[in-house]
């Protein structure tokens, strides 16, 4: 099954810490809502625009897409 990484983008000089602190969030959502997701993380694009991402199953995509919002997705390769 293909993996997604959904992903939030932060921009602005505070981008890079807006990033980190919303991956804290998005594990604190895996573990309430008991879900089976492994990894998560944030990545600093330059110094006015980072990421935070959590990468899931296709199937699971669609819930996790509505109730989180991500900005974007693309097919997680790594």
């Amino acid at each position: 099954m293909r993996k997604l990484k959904l992903i939030w983008d932060f921009h602005g000089p505070n981008a890079n810490k807006i990033a980190e602190h919303h991956e804290i969030h998005l594990k604190e959502y895996i573990e309430l809502e008991k879900l089976n997701i492994k990894i998560t993380g944030f990545e600093y694009l330059n110094e006015l625009h980072s990421i935070a991402f959590l990468v899931v199953s296709e199937d699971k995509m669609k819930s996790i897409r509505d109730a989180l919002k991500p900005h974007r997705g693309q097919i997680y390769t790594g």
